[in-house]
This record gives structure tokens, C-alpha cells and sequence, in this order.
């Protein structure tokens, strides 16, 4: 009988605490749920990242950066808790351990990568972990084109060394040059960009942005120049484009409905 009288006790003693916490992941559902909008999120770490979630809400990696710790912690922020897979991992850079990390706990269902074959310690990691989970690679190629979720992704150009990606939804794209090679930047195109991903040591004023003409250019740290343009921040401006850099607004996050686009800053740069 004492056993008995005892269970209802703890039932009543733990009922509020567990009511509270179901009522917490029922919030932490209903916040992270598909909105019908397209999010690009760029995480403020070192090298370059991006994490794309589709209307319906699916998951695509660009890169990782160099910050394994920081990248997993940034997509434990920003996806739900009960999401472990990836519709889609782009690699334009071999030595991206971030997205390394990133594999080591979500499923990727597909894969794309430079096409490269010399010998490299991280991305045979990479690879090592894809063919665990059993993910397709394939190698990235001018003109190819996939569509998931109504978001199609194209590869412009790329070689062993660089890529240059666009991203549409709608009327609405992001084209991601963070890591082109310095023959990309001659490249001109007759569509447009909302957004364009460039990195900070490459002049801006090249055939390529300026064709693109941008409505804003967030510039990222993950290409490397030897000369880097002597430029302030507002020289960078090509076409009165609106700039955003990591180091100046912290994560930055660029939302499209397919008709029109805008930009959300944390403000947390220097973090």
C-alpha cells in the first residue's frame, strides 16, 4: 500500500516539470517551423558557411568554414532539434573542416565538390563520411542544375581550385562567388543578383559584380589575396549596393518570400 500511495506522489511532484518542458518543445516547434520563405544563414565564423533552409523546410550546406566547434553550434541554433539530415552539401573548398563536423552528426542526402583529385586529408575524411551514410558525390560542373524544394541551385563556373554558385527562388537569387578564382571575376552575366557572397580581399569593381549589379554584397574572409585592393568599405559599394561583412554585423541572415528579399544582422560581430 505504501508502494502504491507513493507512485501518485512523484506523479504529482514531476507532472508540472514535465507539462513545462513539453510545453517548451511544442514552442521550439512552432518557432522553427516552415514559414514559406527561403533563409540563407551566414554564421559569423572563421572562412565561409552558409546554411539555405527551403520553403518546405529542408537543409542545404555551402562550405563550413574553419571552426568545426562553431559551425555545429551554429546549426544546432538555427535548425530544429528533431532534424538530423542535410537535402544537399555543396564543398567549394577542400580544406573545409566545418562542414567535416557538420557530417559527423546530419545525414547528407547528396553531395557536390570541386572536381579535384589531389590528395587531401580533410576532404578524404569528408568523403570517408558520405560513403558511410552511403550520400551520391558528384563532382560540380559548368551548367548543372538541380532544383529542390522550388530553389534551384546552378553552377556558373568552377574548376579544381574555385566555384561560382547561383542560388534562385522565385525572382529573388544569391550568387556565391566566396570562393572564385581570380579568372572568374571576368565573367559577365545579364540576370541580376539580390545578393552576392564576394570575398573582401578581391576588388569589387570587376566585369563580374558588376554585370550581377547586386542589391547587396555581404564580403567574406575565406579567399586570400596577396595584393588585397587598398579600399574603404564604402569604395566597396559597386552599383550603391548595401554591404555587410561577419566581422561588422555578426551573423546575417538574407530571407526572400520569391518576389522580394531582405537582410536580418545580429549585431553580435566581434563575438
Amino acid at each position: 500500500m505504501a508502494a502504491s500511495s507513493a507512485e501518485p506522489s512523484l506523479l504529482r511532484r514531476f507532472a508540472p516539470r514535465i507539462g513545462l518542458m513539453l510545453a517548451a518543445l511544442l514552442t521550439l516547434a512552432w518557432i522553427q517551423r516552415p514559414d514559406a520563405r527561403l533563409h540563407v544563414f551566414f554564421p559569423a565564423l572563421r572562412g565561409d558557411a552558409a546554411l539555405v533552409q527551403t520553403p518546405n523546410g529542408l537543409y542545404l550546406l555551402i562550405d563550413g568554414g574553419n571552426d568545426p566547434d562553431a559551425l555545429v553550434t551554429a546549426l544546432g541554433r538555427r535548425m530544429p532539434f528533431w532534424r538530423r539530415d542535410l537535402a544537399l552539401v555543396i564543398l567549394t573548398s577542400p580544406g573545409d573542416a566545418g562542414q567535416v563536423a557538420a557530417l559527423e552528426r546530419y545525414r547528407a542526402h547528396r553531395a557536390l565538390a570541386l572536381p579535384s583529385s589531389a590528395p587531401n586529408a580533410t576532404r578524404d575524411t569528408w568523403r570517408r563520411l558520405l560513403a558511410r551514410d552511403a550520400t551520391p558525390v558528384r563532382a560540380l560542373r559548368v551548367g548543372q542544375r538541380l532544383e529542390i524544394d522550388g530553389v534551384t541551385i546552378q553552377t556558373l563556373d568552377c574548376d579544381d581550385a574555385g566555384a561560382l554558385i547561383r542560388l534562385d527562388y522565385g525572382a529573388t537569387s544569391v550568387v556565391f562567388a566566396h570562393n572564385v578564382t581570380p579568372a572568374m571575376l571576368e565573367h559577365r552575366f545579364t540576370r541580376r543578383a539580390s545578393l552576392l557572397v564576394y570575398p573582401w580581399q578581391y576588388d569589387p569593381h570587376t566585369p563580374l559584380v558588376e554585370s550581377l549589379h547586386p542589391t547587396a554584397i555581404i564580403f567574406s574572409d575565406g579567399r586570400q589575396s596577396r595584393h588585397p585592393p587598398q579600399q574603404t568599405y564604402h569604395e566597396r559599394a559597386v552599383g550603391g549596393a548595401r554591404l555587410y561583412h561577419e566581422r561588422v554585423d555578426g551573423d546575417i541572415e538574407w530571407v526572400s518570400d520569391g518576389r522580394r528579399a531582405h537582410i536580418i544582422i545580429s549585431e553580435r560581430a566581434g563575438q
